[in-house]
């Protein structure tokens, strides 16, 4: 099926694809098998982007999903650390981790990282975490130690990498406020394991269900898979897909969205799926206020306010004397209606987190 939409829907249509809006009682581990992979090196960010998709849900329930490895974080693309269902990482990595591997080439021949050094790296995390045991990143770098194998600059980061591209490891259970590092085999039983063709139509249909209306540049980018694999995907998930065309451009969505205008105010952490799901963000972020979202383009993009499915500002956080003070930075000031939906986006923020939270004067 297709049909006509302008740039002002497709950001209403995402939120709606993305369960930021019109979403319904849920649990963190459905709604990170839904999204398939939440952008994940803010941990606190990523927690809360699942919280803010599950009405109800506070910290302590994502922990858990954790804890289950329900949900996992590894590096299931871009190089980036991802929220993933334990079940899809093998898949993912399936299609992804060799193109991975070979962009990081030149960076682990400067790091003196071969595939010996791998192995005898593998060699140390099997036995310091094989029989269900668990380490922070600290003490499998302390181990990486002991046996010869350097981890300064970044070196051990690099190996941890690699140990997560070749489905050996994987984090999983928090301890304290560290993500400790698991054997993937031991840690998700029952890995999902489609051929590789299904698996490309998996990818394509699962992307443009949570994350449409999207382009397939979008979900290339997204992947970092090439376009003649993500086209052999959408021939076989096209059929379960809503075509849309704005201006000659094709995209894909799940069908059945509701095309209706976004009136709901969010906030939303700095690496949300909401803006780093796509390759083009300019249906929900304004040029002239990118520089603003992600300071001198340097690939940390800063929380935002989201309303009417247009970025209309930032927020911070601190600490404060007995809990959390959130203050809005608006790009065009607060209307009383904009400052009443923060007021209330902050008080779910605050029940997710079980701390209180203050609002502060806009600045």
């Amino acid at each position: 099926m297709q049909w006509m939409t302008t740039s002002g829907a497709l950001s209403a249509l995402r939120l709606r694809a993305q369960w930021i809006e019109d979403k319904g009682q849920t649990d963190p581990a459905t709604v990170v098998r839904w999204m398939l992979a939440m952008q994940g090196q803010d941990l606190p960010g990523a927690k809360w982007s699942v919280a803010l998709r599950s009405p109800g849900t506070t910290l302590a329930d994502v922990d858990a999903a954790l804890a289950t490895g329900a949900i996992i974080r590894s590096w299931p693309m871009r190089g980036t650390l991802h929220l993933v269902a334990g079940e899809d990482i093998g898949w993912m990595l399936g299609l992804t981790a060799a193109r991975t591997v070979q962009s990081l080439a030149t960076r682990h021949r400067q790091l003196d990282i071969d595939d010996h050094v791998v192995a005898e790296a593998s060699n140390v995390a099997v036995g310091l975490l094989e029989g269900g045991r668990a380490a922070t990143r600290s003490e499998l770098f302390a181990a990486f130690e002991k046996a010869g194998i350097g981890t300064a600059e970044q070196r051990g980061v690099h190996l941890l990498g690699r140990l997560h591209q070749d489905r050996l490891l994987c984090l999983g259970p928090m301890q304290g406020n560290d993500q400790a590092v698991v054997l993937l085999s031991e840690w998700v039983r029952n890995p999902h394991t489609p051929e590789r063709d299904e698996a490309l139509g998996e990818f394509v249909a699962r992307y443009f269900a949570s994350h449409g209306p999207a382009t397939l540049r979008d979900f290339a980018w997204w992947t970092k898979l090439p376009l003649r694999d993500a086209r052999v995907g959408l021939a076989i998930a096209g059929k379960h897909l809503e075509e849309l065309v704005l201006d000659g451009t094709s995209y894909f969505m799940a069908p059945g969205l509701p095309d209706r205008a976004s009136r709901e105010l969010h906030l939303l952490p700095g690496f949300d799926e909401f803006l780093l799901g796509y390759q083009d963000r300019s249906a929900s972020l304004a040029a002239e206020h990118a520089q603003l979202t992600v300071p001198g383009n340097n690939g940390m993009f800063l929380p935002t306010i989201v309303d009417g499915g247009q970025v209309v500002g930032l927020w911070r956080r601190r600490k404060v004397k007995g809990g959390l003070e959130i203050t809005p930075q608006p790009f065009a000031g607060m209307t009383k209606r904009r400052a009443a939906a923060f007021a209330a986006a902050a008080a779910a923020y605050a029940a997710y987190l079980g701390t209180p939270v203050s609002v502060g004067s806009v600045s």
